[in-house]
C-alpha cells in the first residue's frame, strides 16, 4: 500500500477469496438491500457475502484497531448507528477501524465465521495498514456484542479456508462489550463459571480483557451481569458500568441520558488497555 492510499479507507473488501465457508445452499438467493426506514438508521439485511471496511487513523506510528460488530438481532445489521458513526468516534481518538458486515439473517455460525476471518484479516495486513498486531480488539452491539464475547471465546467450529491469512491469530487483544444480547438467556447466568452452551469457554488465557457497559432498564440487563460474573470467575481483567437509564440501542447518543458518557468511559479504559502511543 502506498503512503497515499494508506490514509483512505479499503472499502468492502471481501472477507474471503470464494464462497464463503458453512455457506447454505438458499444463500445464493439473498440479495443484500438497505430496508426502508423513517429514522436515518441504515438497517442492512441479506447480507450472503460478508466484507470488512478499513478506515485508518493518522500517524507514523503502527495504530492500534478495532473491529466494530453492528448490532441488529441477527436479521439486519444497523450499519451507521453502531457502524460508521462508531469508526468515525474511533478514528477520531487515534484508533484505527474495520467494519464488520457479517452475514444475515439468523446466521450466528457464519456470522462468527465472519468475526474471526476478519480478525486474521487485520492481523495479515498488519504491515500494509500501519497496525500493531498486537492491539486488535473488537467492539460490538446487543447482537454484535454477543458476537464479539463469542469470537472471544468460543470453541469450535471453525471454518478455515486454507490461505496464508488463516495462519493469523483470531483471538482479539481486547474487547469493548456494549449492551450485549442473548447471552443470560443461553445459561451463563445459572451456571456463570462455564455456562450451559459446551461451545463456550471463558479462560484467562483466552478471553482478552473487557470493558462492559449496560443500562438497568435495558430488556438484556442479565446478560452484562453473566458475562462479568464468568469473567470473575475465570480470573479475566474486565471494567463495567451499568447506567440508571436508556434501555437498549443508544449507539453513540447525545440525548442527555446516561449512555451519553459511555463512549468516555469506554475511551479512557481503551487507552489504558490498547490505546495509541505518542510517537508520531
Amino acid at each position: 500500500m502506498s503512503a497515499y492510499r494508506l490514509f483512505e479507507p479499503v472499502l468492502d473488501l471481501p472477507l474471503y477469496p470464494a464462497d464463503p465457508p458453512l455457506r447454505r445452499p438458499e444463500d445464493a438467493a439473498l440479495r443484500e438491500h438497505v430496508k426502508p426506514d423513517e429514522d436515518f438508521c441504515r438497517r442492512v439485511t441479506d447480507v450472503s457475502l460478508p466484507t470488512l471496511s478499513f478506515f485508518p487513523a493518522t500517524g507514523m506510528a503502527p495504530r492500534p484497531c478495532v473491529l466494530v460488530c453492528p448490532g441488529g438481532g441477527y436479521g439486519i445489521l444497523a450499519y451507521n448507528h453502531e457502524g460508521t458513526d462508531v469508526v468515525h468516534w474511533l478514528l477520531a481518538n487515534g484508533f484505527s477501524a474495520a467494519l464488520l458486515k457479517y452475514r444475515c439473517p439468523d446466521r450466528r455460525d457464519q456470522a462468527l465465521a465472519d468475526a474471526r476471518r476478519a480478525m486474521r484479516l487485520l492481523r495479515s495486513r498488519a504491515g500494509e495498514w500501519n497496525l500493531d498486531a498486537t492491539r486488535i480488539g473488537i467492539l460490538g452491539f446487543s447482537a454484535g456484542a454477543h458476537l464479539a464475547v463469542r469470537a472471544c471465546c468460543a470453541r469450535d467450529p471453525e471454518a478455515p479456508c486454507g490461505d496464508v491469512i488463516d495462519r493469523a491469530p483470531s483471538r482479539p487483544d481486547f474487547a469493548v462489550v456494549v449492551y450485549p444480547a442473548y447471552i443470560a438467556r443461553e445459561g451463563w447466568g445459572r451456571d456463570p463459571g462455564k455456562g450451559t452452551d459446551p461451545d463456550l469457554l471463558i479462560s484467562a488465557e483466552r478471553v482478552p480483557p473487557t470493558f462492559l457497559v449496560q443500562s438497568q432498564d435495558d430488556p438484556y440487563w442479565e446478560s452484562s451481569f453473566a458475562y462479568a460474573i464468568a469473567l470473575r470467575n475465570a480470573g479475566v481483567p474486565f471494567e463495567m458500568h451499568v447506567l440508571p437509564d436508556g434501555g437498549h440501542g443508544w449507539g453513540i447518543p447525545r440525548t442527555g441520558r446516561s449512555p451519553d458518557d459511555w463512549t468516555d468511559l469506554a475511551m479512557r479504559w481503551m487507552r489504558r488497555t490498547a490505546g495509541p502511543t505518542t510517537a508520531r
